[in-house]
Order: C-alpha cells, then sequence, then structure tokens
C-alpha cells in the first residue's frame, strides 16, 4: 500500500527560514559596501571640518580669512590686515591734504593754521612712500576718501572761524585716534617686513599729529571713543 507523505510540522518553518537565510545572505553580501560608504561619508565630514578648523583667521579684512587672500611677496607674506592698512592710511591722506590746506585760509586760530599746513605737508610725503611701498607689494590704493571722511570734508567746507577751527581738531583728532590703533595692530603683528617698517613709520607721523591737535586746545576728550577695559581685551 502506498504511504501518503504528510507534510511535516516544520516545513512552513523551514522555508522561513530558508527565505531568512537568503536575505542574511543578501544583507551579508551589501554590508561591506555599505560600510565602506559610511566610512568615506564620515571621512568627508571630518575632512571638511578640520579644513574649517585650522582655516588661518585674520583681525580687521578686507575681503575674508581664508588661504587665498594671502599672497607671497619678497618681503614675506602679505595679508588681508596689511593690505587694510595701506588702505587706511592712503584714505586719510586723501582728505587730511585738502582739509589742511583748507585750515590755512579758514581757521581763526594761528595754531590751528599751522597744525593744518604740517599735517598737509606730512600727508604728501607719506601718500609718496605708500604709494611706493604698494607698487612694491602689487597692492591696489584707493582713489577716494571712505564715506565718512568725504561727509567730514563736506562739513568743513561750510564753516569758517572758530567754529571751523573745533570741528577741524575733532574730526581729525577723532580719524587719528582709529588709525593709529590699526598701524599698532598690524605692526605687532605682520609677517611682512616692508609693512612692519612703514607701519612703524606711519605709527610715529599720527602720534605726532595727535600731539599737534591737541595742541591746539579744542580736543573735546569726553567725546573720544573710550578705551576698552582690561575684560573686553584680547587675552595672553
Amino acid at each position: 500500500m502506498a504511504l501518503r507523505s504528510t507534510p511535516r510540522q516544520d516545513e512552513g518553518a523551514d522555508r522561513t527560514d530558508t527565505g531568512t537565510g537568503t536575505a542574511a545572505r543578501r544583507l551579508r553580501r551589501r554590508s561591506p559596501r555599505s560600510i565602506e560608504l559610511v566610512g568615506v561619508a564620515g571621512f568627508l565630514v571630518v575632512a571638511a571640518l578640520t579644513v574649517f578648523m585650522i582655516a588661518p583667521h585674520g583681525s580687521t579684512s578686507v575681503s575674508g580669512v581664508f588661504w587665498n587672500d594671502w599672497v607671497s611677496t619678497e618681503f614675506g607674506p602679505l595679508g588681508p590686515a596689511d593690505v587694510d592698512a595701506l588702505i587706511k592710511v592712503r584714505q586719510a591722506g586723501l582728505w587730511e591734504i585738502p582739509v589742511g590746506q583748507q585750515a590755512q585760509d579758514r581757521a581763526q586760530l594761528d595754531r590751528v593754521r599751522e597744525v593744518g599746513a604740517i599735517l598737509a605737508e606730512d600727508h604728501i610725503l607719506m601718500d609718496e612712500q605708500l604709494r611706493g611701498v604698494a607698487a612694491q607689494l602689487d597692492v591696489r590704493l584707493p582713489s577716494t576718501p571712505n564715506p565718512d571722511q568725504q561727509r567730514w570734508m563736506d562739513e568743513l567746507s561750510g564753516l569758517s572761524g572758530a567754529e571751523f577751527d573745533r570741528v577741524f581738531a575733532n574730526r581729525l583728532r577723532f580719524a587719528h585716534g582709529e588709525v593709529i590703533a590699526v598701524l599698532a595692530e598690524v605692526r605687532a603683528g605682520t609677517r611682512n617686513e616692508l609693512v612692519r617698517s612703514f607701519c612703524q613709520h606711519g605709527m610715529l607721523m599720527v602720534l605726532r599729529h595727535i600731539t599737534l591737535l591737541e595742541s591746539t586746545g579744542l580736543v573735546e576728550y569726553e567725546d573720544l571713543p573710550e578705551p576698552r577695559p582690561p575684560e573686553r581685551r584680547p587675552q595672553n
């Protein structure tokens, strides 16, 4: 008599196990590739973060803080802060020369007329030196004052006598305080030999002008920016 075959109780389980085993084998076949892709993605993330963290960070810059903002010169690396200092000295001369010359006609006090003449003459000489430095470093200098300086020039053009003297002394004293701070910071940290020498000479001239302007007796010190308190200065 023929024996009827009966399904085994574990037959369904075998099929399930077989399906599970096939899926597991497929997973095992894909795992190395998946791990490789995850590894590559992780590497790219880490590399991007590393580049961001080690990119050089400069002070008040004109165009950014990445490697392509630095230029190699025969006098050493030229950075954004170096270029910014040269631009600021150039713009200072562009408005102080005409205003200093104007003081000789519009000022009431003899001392203001004298100071105006000295400032104009000094900036003419400084501008000549600056253009030589910029040519050696291939730096393009501006040909117009900045908006604040242009506004001060317009203001002084409408004044004469005692009011001209007061505004002249205070506008120029404020401006010289800003420029000497920029020159001092760049002089302290620049990697460029030519910029270092120029900034040192520029600081001496600006300090002389500050003293001359204060000698008029017209500077209103309470209107000048206060020095930063110790807790707001960079820590050594």
